[in-house]
């Protein structure tokens, strides 16, 4: 602390050229100014200042040295700035995407609007890929691994893809054994919103095989209307695990195929890189790490 005092007077007489300047803007006496500036260059083992009765000027060591304290100085500042931040209530506007997934997402996400009511939200959902930095969002929660090297990252939780209908359906058109009964079965197919592609069934298969192309007898670009349809006893569907954990629970819905099913997913924030995070940036990516996969077994 003794030098970073001796630092501050000394960028402040190099700027002002006057130990008494100095002094009068720090609220000291020249002589403190000057006695300060003469144990740093003790200490230092250089001059940094030519002295004369008139003024006072930078040594070509002084020079160089100055520009290295004002970063430092400046660095002091934005991390006293920073500090006092976090006493704050975390506060502002806070812009997010959020895939179409309201079962696992909502859940958190009015919680975290309880927790921290004096920030506002500007959610946008969607399962498109979002440019985080054209488009201007603060964060975007997406499943797979992040690409851009301009974000920075956090892993949220990881899920499964299940095979799931009602036990009403398997009752009437029987339980498939093997990923080719599938053929014979209504299966209820999602359709990505963004591209129109339907989603493949990971469904193992033989080396050198082709994947199997199940039937399409209802194809929807929301999963929310499919587990619907699935549970109104209507076909097979494959949905993530955390929407259909309830309904398995209740018995509403069961699963097939476990054995062949090969997948796992993953959940992750992604946020422009940055070298100071916004308190309310700061606590939304400690607060969905720690709640969005809270309740999973």
């Amino acid at each position: 602390m003794e030098s970073l005092g001796g630092i501050t007077f000394f960028v402040q007489a190099a700027e002002t050229r006057s130990f008494s300047e100095a002094g009068r803007q720090l609220g000291v006496s020249s002589s403190a100014v000057g006695k300060s500036v003469a144990r740093l260059e003790e200490r230092l083992g250089v001059r940094l200042l030519h002295r004369s009765t008139r003024s006072i000027t930078l040594t070509a060591e002084g020079a160089l040295f100055l520009e290295r304290c004002r970063r430092i100085l400046c660095e002091v500042e934005a991390a006293e700035l920073e500090l006092a931040e976090t006493r704050k209530a975390p506060q502002g506007r806070l812009r997010i995407s959020l895939p179409l997934v309201g079962r696992l997402v909502m859940p958190a996400l009015t919680a975290f609007m309880h927790r921290y009511p004096a920030i506002e939200l500007d959610v946008d959902f969607s399962d498109r890929l979002v440019d985080v930095i054209e488009e201007g969002f603060d964060a975007v929660v997406r499943t797979g691994e992040p690409t851009d090297s301009r974000l920075m990252s956090r892993l949220l939780g990881t899920y499964r893809l299940l095979l799931v209908a009602a036990p009403g359906y398997l009752y009437r058109q029987g339980t498939p054994r093997h990923p080719a009964d599938l053929l014979r079965h209504a299966c209820l197919q999602h359709k990505f919103p963004s591209t129109g592609k339907l989603e493949t069934w990971p469904l193992k298969h033989a080396e050198g095989t082709m994947p199997l192309a199940v039937p399409a007898t209802m194809v929807c670009n929301t999963t929310e209307a499919l587990m619907d349809v699935a549970r109104d006893g209507l076909g097979i569907a494959c949905l993530p695990d955390f929407m259909v954990r309830e309904a398995i629970g209740r018995g509403e819905l069961a699963t097939v195929l476990d054995t062949y099913i090969e997948y796992q997913g993953t959940f992750r924030l992604l946020w422009p890189s940055s070298k100071h995070l916004a308190p309310r940036l700061r606590v939304f990516i400690d607060f969905m790490a720690e709640a969005l996969f809270a309740e999973r077994p």
